[in-house]
């Protein structure tokens, strides 16, 4: 069973959309969409009726929520219904799942409670923002990392782990534990910036591994011939 990603293009790149109930990394650097990506995954799954998880290390509600105001795909408004639960890592909810850094606390209850609180809500899709920030709350244990991505993929549900990332041969343990990998491309040429997406790795799916254009629209992110679609 497959789950579109709610990205025009992008769908077609993976036979047909995101195999369910497995772990996927979209990195990339800075500006290179990965947030727009995976918000269009949730705001997706809330029109389809799934019930969604954002958790991000860096943002508040209403930031993201203003941020991602100016496209149409719904992410905004899909915040305020009851599909979607945020949880801000800094708010007092987030904190009870995260601590703080420095804090006395049992590495493993992060990992515990997580995936409790995704398994006993029947969660469908989770969006995780960013590892680079998990790693800070977690106090860069590599361990607790990997229990953490280990559990997740053992979840009944389908989960976007974003990661920061400048060069794509400089892989993490999330890479390697993820069920697939999507890369996202900026690249200078003579006409200005460019961006790109690759499929990098995909357990079970016959992919293309060769970049293909990406291009911010009203719509959100489109990838190739896509992207003058929905213009």
């Amino acid at each position: 069973m497959r789950v579109s990603s709610g990205v025009p293009g992008f769908d077609e790149l993976v036979d047909g959309g995101l195999p369910t109930d497995r772990l996927y990394v979209v990195s990339g650097p800075p500006g290179s969409g990965k947030t727009t990506f995976c918000s269009q995954f949730a705001a997706q799954g809330a029109r389809n009726g799934d019930d969604v998880l954002y958790i991000s290390m860096h943002e508040t509600k209403a930031g993201i929520r203003e941020d991602m105001a100016g496209y149409e795909f719904g992410f905004d408004r899909a915040l305020d219904t009851d599909r979607v639960t945020f949880l801000d890592s800094f708010s007092a909810e987030g904190r009870r799942f995260f601590g703080l850094p420095g804090e006395r606390r049992d590495r493993s209850g992060v990992t515990n409670r997580l995936t409790g609180f995704i398994n006993s809500r029947d969660i469908d899709r989770v969006v995780f923002d960013s590892t680079m920030l998990l790693r800070f709350l977690l106090d860069d244990d590599e361990d607790t990392m990997i229990q953490l991505l280990s559990s997740l993929k053992r979840c009944s549900a389908t989960t976007l782990l974003i990661s920061e990332m400048t060069d794509p041969s400089a892989y993490a343990e999330e890479h390697y534990l993820a069920h697939g990998v999507v890369f996202m491309h900026n690249y200078l040429e003579d006409e200005g910036m460019r961006r790109g997406v690759q499929v990098l790795k995909m357990r079970g799916t016959d992919i293309d591994t060769d970049i293909k254009d990406l291009e911010f629209t009203d719509e959100g992110l489109a990838v190739g011939s896509a992207a003058t679609v929905v213009r």
